[in-house]
C-alpha cells in the first residue's frame, strides 16, 4: 500500500445499533445507501444554449456574459515562494483578475469552486487559455486526458470521495502555465486540505518547487484517495462473502451486481487516469520539469496498482456471484436429499398398504387375526432398516 495513511468512512458504522444487526440487514442498508455513486453535476448542470453541432468552444454556452450570484462561485487563491505565502479567498472575480502576485512570490495556485460559464471564460481571457479547453471544463463529462497547448498544459481528472456513506465523483480541470497552475472543481469541497497546510509550512518542498510540483501534488492526492475507498470496497466484500456461506438470500445477489456495477465505473475513472499520468511522466510536457517527472513516476505506481486492485475486486465480485449459485443449488440439493430420504421410507410402506387396500373378496392375509400387527412389525422393520442404511452411508450426517 502506498506511503499515504489509510483513511475509512465514518459513516459506514454509524451507530452501535447498526452494528447489532444481522450481517444481511447491515450489508442492504450500505449498498442501498452508501453505494451509490454521485456526481456533482447531478444536482445542478450548467445550461447549454447551443445545440449539438454548434460552433465549437465556450462561446455556444449560455450564462457567458452574466456573473455569478455571490454564493455561486468561491475563488482561492495561494501566492508563495520558499519564503513566503500569502493566502486570499474571495467571490470577487475582478479582484483576482485585477491582482498580481505579491513580491518575493513566484508561484500562484488559482482554484475555483463552482463552475460557471462566465467565471470560466472571463479567466479565459485573462490567462488565454485555448477556448475549446475552457469548453471542455464546463463540460463535466469528459474522459480523463491530456492535452498540450502553446504555452499551457490542460489535465482533466475525476476525483472521488465518500461523503456520508456516499462514493461521489466530480470533474476536476488543471491550467499548468510557467508560474501558475489553475484548478476548476464541480463544487465546494475537495481532499487537498493537506496540500493546502503543506503550503502553510515553512521549509516545504511544495513551496520551493513550482507549479509543475504543485499540479504533482494534487495528482497525487486524487491518486491515493482512491485506496481508502477501495479499502472500502474489500470490507463489504469480504462481508458479503461470509453473508453469502451462512445465508445465500436472493437480495445478496442484487447487492453483488450492485458493486460490480460500481467497480465498472471505478475502472472507467481510474484506466484513462493512469494513462494520463504516465504521459506527464514520459512524455516531454510543458511545465513539467525533469526532477518532477520522477514524482510523476510515483504517482503512475499507485495508479497501475489501484487498478489492479480494482481488477481483483471485480474477479472476486465475479467469484462471489458463482459462489452464490453454487451455494444455492447446494441448498437445494440437501432439501431434495432430505425430501428424497422421506420419501423412500414411505414408498415400501404405501406400497404395501395399497395391496390390501384393495377391494377383492378374497386375500387370504385379511382374514388372519395377526395380520395388522404383522402390517406394523413389516412397516417398521422396513423404516428402521432404511434408516441404518441411510446412516452408513452417511446420507443423514451434515457435512
Amino acid at each position: 500500500m502506498p506511503r499515504k495513511a489509510r483513511q475509512t468512512d465514518p459513516a459506514a458504522s454509524d451507530s452501535a445499533s447498526q452494528s447489532e444487526m444481522p450481517i444481511v440487514g447491515r450489508l442492504g442498508n450500505w449498498v442501498t445507501s452508501s453505494l451509490k455513486v454521485k456526481s456533482a453535476t447531478g444536482r445542478k448542470r450548467i445550461p447549454v444554449a447551443a445545440p449539438p453541432g454548434s460552433s465549437p468552444g465556450i462561446e455556444s454556452f449560455g450564462r457567458i456574459d452574466e456573473p455569478p450570484g455571490p454564493s455561486e462561485v468561491r475563488v482561492q487563491w495561494h501566492d508563495y515562494s520558499a519564503d513566503k505565502v500569502n493566502f486570499e479567498e474571495s467571490g470577487d472575480l475582478e479582484a483576482l483578475c485585477a491582482s498580481s502576485r505579491p513580491e518575493g512570490t513566484s508561484v500562484r495556485w488559482i482554484n475555483v469552486d463552482g463552475l460557471h460559464p462566465y467565471v470560466v471564460n472571463r479567466l479565459r481571457e485573462k490567462f488565454e487559455f485555448h477556448s475549446l479547453a475552457a469548453e471542455d471544463v464546463l463540460r463535466t463529462s469528459q474522459r480523463p486526458k491530456l492535452e498540450a497547448f502553446e504555452g499551457h498544459l490542460f489535465v482533466v481528472v475525476r476525483m472521488l470521495m465518500l461523503q456520508g456513506g456516499e462514493l461521489k465523483q466530480e470533474q476536476v480541470s488543471f491550467f499548468l502555465f510557467k508560474d501558475t497552475l489553475i484548478t476548476f472543481q464541480e463544487e465546494r469541497g475537495d481532499i487537498w486540505d493537506p496540500i493546502r497546510q503543506r503550503l502553510q509550512k515553512n521549509g516545504s518542498r511544495l513551496r520551493s518547487k513550482g507549479p509543475g510540483y504543485l499540479l504533482y501534488a494534487l495528482l497525487d492526492a486524487v491518486v491515493d484517495h482512491t485506496f481508502p475507498i477501495l479499502e472500502h470496497y474489500g470490507d463489504v466484500l469480504e462481508e458479503l462473502e461470509d453473508a453469502v456461506v451462512d445465508d445465500p438470500h436472493p437480495s445478496i445477489q442484487q447487492r453483488i451486481h450492485l458493486i460490480k456495477r460500481e467497480l465498472v465505473m471505478l475502472r472507467r475513472v481510474l484506466w484513462p487516469l493512469r494513462e494520463v499520468v504516465n504521459e506527464l511522466h514520459r512524455e516531454e510536457t510543458v511545465g513539467i520539469p525533469r526532477d518532477v517527472k520522477a514524482f510523476m513516476r510515483d504517482v503512475h505506481d499507485h495508479a497501475v496498482q489501484s487498478m489492479e486492485i480494482v481488477e481483483t475486486y471485480r474477479e472476486q465480485a465475479s467469484g462471489l456471484n458463482d459462489l452464490y449459485m453454487s451455494a444455492v443449488s447446494n441448498r437445494m440439493n440437501e432439501i431434495m436429499k432430505v425430501l428424497t430420504i422421506m420419501a423412500s421410507f414411505f414408498i415400501p410402506i404405501t406400497f404395501v398398504a395399497g395391496v390390501y387396500g384393495m377391494n377383492f373378496e378374497h386375500i387370504p392375509e385379511l382374514s388372519w387375526k395377526y395380520s395388522y400387527a404383522g402390517f406394523w412389525i413389516f412397516c417398521l422393520s422396513v423404516v428402521g432398516g432404511l434408516l441404518v442404511y441411510f446412516w452408513r452411508r452417511g446420507w443423514l450426517i451434515r457435512k
